[in-house]
């Protein structure tokens, strides 16, 4: 959220601060809060007691009013005879002079006296209570609670009962209230059939009062309790009064706003609100200042070490002595440390180990300032055979010799080692092929290393310099050496047109991936024809690729590209899969012909490439003969021998191909469990001019025979030829004499019109 560090920290201090003043706040207003409730109780208790007092008093001045009255002679008279009028006019009298709201007697028959709207129920009830020995307490008359005492009227038989009552309204509560310490409110609750309630209030307040007055009088318990009015929180304390007859119907409510009670108390609240906030802003004023002094040297530190990074030199000046001066004292022992070992570590990156010479990563860089210049790769002939005579060790020696030769020879050459038997320099392009040709002259003079003479050859290869070109010009002068050796030069230089354009290589790969599932690359068969059953007996698959831009593409050109790139599986993969389909429609078609195709070397020795092929020749039940080279054994013999043996098992047959043009030798003749041997066109082909190939063809068929081989010859396109060769006892020939390669549809029709004939239509091609 803050992302400076002097932030965090002046905010961390002042929520800390203001965390530990809201506390105190918390326990000051707690502690105050508890002592003006405490006060408010004790004051509530002490208005209860005075109420009590009060209401004692006003008791026994009436219970001794209605005593004079209920003794006065005249008034005994006048309820003896049932004067009615001399009973009200003395008790109307008596109201007025003691300032009385109710007067009034009960006689013993029940009836009421001086009471205005007394109905029978009423007046039966006060009958009961005063029968039942009401002296004082409260007396509900029309829902009003009034203060009543009672005295009997005896002459010397009762003759009723007078009774006094003065009504306990709003009035006689504000002169209680004026009586307390503190500003409480009083009021009297009543219970009736209905429930509490509390006259003489308003409908929100007598709701409450009356709803708290049930709750404190069923706990039975006279202690002041909470209570929410529309003034907030309250103190409140119920008594209950004495009824006048029955059991306890009313009581006293005393209640005080405990926000009164701290009045006395938000001076102080304000105070300690006040130096909070002043305390506050002490605290955010001090933290910023004591964050910025730690800050201050961190920040250092770190633009120290932005810098460091970026590979500026940086030294921090250690201003105390404290933890961050001490800091500082070791970001600078590590920005040496760093900087010394970048030293070692680039001399190390731009030097070789072996020879102490500058390796390929110095001399690109020493390149980039050499732009119109030369580059001159020169390689160490027969390095590899000169290390495995000397030893590594003396073999390195040899190469830091010749470096330093160059060096002396040539010092602003800027002399590098770029691989185990290679080194380069830079010169000048207007004398550069005559100039090394005068270093490679000087560079070969007899090397002397623990005594013994080393005689050294060397090649070199020249590239200009040019940033736009797109191979660089270490790599095209590494290509010329390549391309010097392979001409025999001492000296040559970078040859474009000959070395072609890898990148155009590459996209033909991937169009010929391509071509593999867009139809169209496709495939050709050239027929067999055995000389023996004078009948066509097998075909050869022939991949042919016709681009939609580059036109017809070379076999031997996309092959053998599909061979450096790894492709050749794909290829052999779609080969083989067609060659099943097409052996299956030839069947359908009334030919049953052994298919043959080329097996690249690069997958004779590929376990699991072999077993996938077989499992598909398998289950197809096709019947195929793949033809491989000698040479095809030479990288991985075993294995190669091994999964030969797995195909000639799964049924597949196997042919020696091209026999007599590459390393052929008995030697691999007699390893490879092969099933025929195929002649290599360039014999055929002179056999009917070439005494000397016909008998090496004769000799090769004979030879061929004794190893229980069949042979097939290739290149057979002359009626000649054809017929020597069946002379020969050769069994199978092939050429553009019988047919040329032809595509599927053309090879059923071909094949039907051969089979009508006793002999093969020579010379007939689609």
């Amino acid at each position: 959220m803050f992302q400076s560090l002097r932030t965090r920290l002046t905010v961390l201090y002042a929520a800390l601060f203001g965390l530990a003043m809201l506390l105190v706040a918390l326990a000051v207003y707690g502690a105050i809060t508890a002592a003006a409730r405490r006060q408010v109780e004790n004051e509530l208790v002490a208005g209860g007691a005075v109420f009590d007092r009060l209401w004692t008093l006003q008791s026994d001045q009436l219970s001794d009013a209605a005593s004079v009255l209920a003794r006065d002679y005249g008034f005994r008279e006048a309820a003896a005879t049932s004067d009615q009028a001399t009973i009200a006019s003395a008790l109307e009298n008596l109201k007025g002079r003691l300032g009385l709201d109710v007067a009034f007697l009960v006689g013993m028959d029940g009836k009421v006296t001086g009471l205005a709207g007394a109905d029978a129920d009423m007046s039966r009830q006060l009958w009961e209570d005063l029968d039942g020995g009401a002296v004082s307490g409260v007396l509900q008359l029309k829902d009003q609670p009034y203060q009543a005492v009672s005295a009997p009227v005896l002459a010397p038989q009762a003759l009723g009962w007078v009774v006094f009552a003065q009504r306990l309204d709003r009035a006689e509560m504000a002169s209680l209230e004026e009586l307390s310490s503190i500003p409480l409110k009083a009021a009297v609750a009543v219970k009736d059939h209905k429930g509490w309630t509390a006259p003489g209030l308003s409908r929100d307040d007598g709701e409450q009062l009356a709803a708290f007055t049930a709750a404190a009088m069923r706990a039975k318990t006279a202690r002041p309790r909470n209570l929410s009015t529309r003034e907030g929180a309250t103190i409140a304390l119920a008594k209950p009064l004495k009824a006048f007859g029955g059991e306890n119907a009313s009581a006293l409510v005393l209640r005080y706003p405990l926000s009164l009670a701290l009045g006395p108390y938000r001076l102080m609240l304000a105070s300690v609100f006040i130096v909070g906030l002043a305390g506050m802003g002490m605290v955010i004023g001090g933290s910023f200042l004591l964050a910025r002094s730690i800050t201050k040297p961190v920040s250092a530190l770190d633009d120290a070490a932005r810098r460091l990074q970026a590979g500026e030199r940086v030294t921090l000046q250690a201003s105390t002595k404290d933890e961050l001066g001490r800091l500082a004292l070791s970001f600078n022992a590590m920005a040496d440390g760093i900087a010394d070992r970048e030293r070692r570590i680039t001399r190390m990156a731009l030097t070789d180990q072996e020879t102490g010479l500058p390796n390929r990563r110095a001399f690109e860089a020493a390149m980039a300032a050499s732009e119109g210049r030369s580059v001159a790769v020169i390689g160490i002939d027969r390095y590899q055979e000169l290390r495995n005579a000397l030893g590594y060790r003396l073999a390195a020696d040899v190469t830091r010799e010749i470096g330093a030769r160059l060096s002396a020879v040539w010092p602003e050459a800027g002399i590098a080692r770029l691989s185990n038997e290679r080194l380069g320099f830079v010169l000048d392009t207007l004398r550069s092929e005559a100039a090394t040709e005068l270093v490679l002259a000087a560079l070969e003079e007899p090397l002397v290393l623990d005594g013994a003479t080393v005689d050294v050859e060397l090649t070199a290869g020249l590239a200009p310099i040019h940033s736009d070109e797109p191979i660089p010009a270490i790599e095209r002068a590494s290509i010329a050496l390549d391309q010097a050796r392979a001409s025999g030069r001492k000296v040559a230089p970078f040859d474009a047109e000959a070395y072609g354009d890898p990148g155009s290589k590459l996209s033909l790969m991937s169009e010929m991936l391509t071509a593999l599932h867009d139809g169209s690359m496709a495939l050709h068969y050239q027929p067999k024809y055995s000389l023996m059953e004078r009948r066509m007996t097998g075909a050869e698959a022939l991949v042919r690729w016709r681009h939609p831009v580059r036109g017809t593409v070379p076999p031997d050109l996309f092959v053998e590209l599909a061979e450096e790139t790894g492709h050749i599986r794909e290829l052999t993969r779609f080969t083989l899969q067609r060659i099943i389909a097409d052996q299956m429609l030839l069947r359908a078609a009334g030919h049953d012909l052994r298919l043959s195709l080329n097996l690249s070397g690069r997958l004779v020795g590929d376990r699991a490439f072999v077993d996938e092929m077989v499992a598909q020749v398998r289950e197809a039940g096709a019947k195929l003969c793949f033809e491989i080279t000698e040479t095809a054994v030479i990288g991985n013999k075993d294995a190669a021998l091994v999964n030969i043996d797995v195909m000639r098992a799964s049924g597949i047959a196997i042919s020696i191909d091209d026999y007599g043009s590459g390393l052929s030798s008995l030697a691999y003749l007699k390893q490879l469990p092969a099933d025929e041997l195929k002649i290599d066109k360039a014999f055929i082909l002179s056999l009917a001019e070439s005494t000397r190939d016909a008998l090496l063809v004769k000799s090769t068929i004979d030879l061929a025979h004794s190893l229980g081989l069949k042979v097939v010859a290739e290149g057979v396109e002359t009626e000649k030829a054809m017929a020597l060769l069946s002379t020969m006892g050769c069994d199978l020939a092939q050429g553009w004499h019988i047919a040329k390669a032809l595509p599927l549809d053309k090879l059923v029709e071909f094949l039907a019109v051969s089979s009508q004939s006793e002999r093969a239509p020579m010379a007939r091609s689609a």
